[in-house]
């Protein structure tokens, strides 16, 4: 069997393949175009769109509008991920994505739009656990001026605005009941009415949400509209959690310290060997701001694991019980423990303390007593 490096990459939100492999070339991802029924119909109404970009003036990229610029994975089980959202992206489907919060919904959501009919249309967010659900209604369908008090004038809802594009619907278990009912509206008979307003305005819009919540058990409690879900889980893809999807850490860590303005930093095998074996239950999101935080107290050009202050799992906790303390004064007991938790984190003074089960500043403390215990001791002598 032909040994084989995979790596499922967007470059400016395209797909693209790229493989180490001792034998010819093949596309993992690629699908026969014309995969989905509807050619005809989808050809015209992107036809529509198109005519209807080219009247549109141009926008500036963004944050939120622009594409990432690279995405790589090498588990089975982003790979797997990757081959559910090409075709579905070319689809003219609602899709779902669902995962643990953290796990990168938002960047799935963006190669969706970016790899679609409508990648040169707008790509417009709404959070909808981010906004105040009195604002919620003003803020999706918009409103008219003098639809209520502080509404000084006419604005344009996150529909209107992701016209002949796609609306990314983020948290969309958070949404309110009231506004699940209006949601459901719009999405049947594809037009929206402000808050305030007389008049339907005909709106061309794709949906894909995230959601960190069971919709199914979120339905069966009340808490869902089961109709709406049956709206946008046209498609529903499940978001692996970074536990699942250790073989990617490595190439995270690289893309994220590139993406961090750190490209110039090396990365030691301790370092990811630690970061590999982290359970990261803020998955990415979690892995960025753990770089973040190490990057700013490395004082070299190669990043360690004693640089990396990670929590400690639970069984770790333990290992002081297995000390060899017997016969020891209490004090000595404590210096003992210090030190050997001090040698197993390689000087993490931050990681030692979680070890411990103490506070950074009293782990300070401790080991200020125990140098004035020395310097004392010398003095005696």
């Amino acid at each position: 069997m032909q040994s084989q490096t995979f790596a499922a990459c967007v470059d400016d939100g395209r797909f693209a393949a790229e493989e180490a492999k001792t034998g010819p070339a093949s596309s993992v991802l690629s699908k026969p175009s014309g995969f989905w029924p509807g050619a005809a119909a989808k050809a015209r109404n992107t036809e529509r769109r198109t005519s209807r970009a080219s009247e549109r003036p141009p926008v500036a990229a963004s944050a939120e509008t622009r594409a990432p610029r690279k995405a790589a994975v090498v588990s089975p089980a982003m790979r797997a991920v990757f081959d559910l959202i090409q075709p579905l992206a070319r689809a003219e489907v609602s899709v779902t994505l669902m995962g643990e919060t953290g796990t990168g919904k938002d960047v799935l959501a963006r190669i969706i739009h970016q790899n679609s009919s409508r990648a040169s249309g707008p790509f417009v967010v709404f959070d909808c656990g981010a906004v105040a659900a009195n604002l919620a209604e003003s803020e999706l369908l918009g409103h008219e001026r003098g639809a209520f008090t502080g509404a000084l004038s006419t604005h344009a809802g996150a529909f209107e605005r992701a016209d002949g594009g796609t609306l990314f619907l983020d948290e969309i278990g958070e949404l309110p009941l009231e506004l699940q009912t209006r949601l459901l509206r719009v999405l049947g008979n594809r037009h929206v009415r402000r808050v305030g307003g007389a008049v339907d305005k005909p709106v061309d819009v794709r949906i894909v949400a995230a959601t960190n919540r069971d919709l199914q058990t979120e339905v069966s409690a009340g808490r869902f509209r089961q109709d709406l879900y049956f709206r946008l889980a046209a498609a529903v893809v499940q978001v692996p959690a970074l536990r699942d999807r250790r073989e990617d850490i490595p190439m995270l860590v690289r893309r994220l310290l590139d993406d961090l303005g750190h490209s110039e930093i090396e990365v030691a095998p301790s370092a990811l060997s630690a970061l590999s074996d982290r359970a990261w239950p803020g998955n990415v999101r979690e892995l960025k701001n753990t770089l973040a935080c190490a990057v700013a107290f490395l004082d070299g050009a190669t990043l360690e694991a004693r640089h990396l202050a990670l929590p400690v799992p639970t069984d770790a906790r333990n290992t002081v019980e297995h000390l060899p303390l017997g016969g020891l004064r209490l004090d000595a007991i404590e210096r003992v423990a210090i030190e050997q938790t001090l040698r197993q984190t390689n000087g993490n003074k931050a990681r030692a303390a979680q070890l411990l089960g103490i506070a950074p500043s009293t782990l300070y403390e401790k080991l200020k007593k125990h140098r004035r215990g020395d310097d004392d001791a010398q003095a005696a002598e």
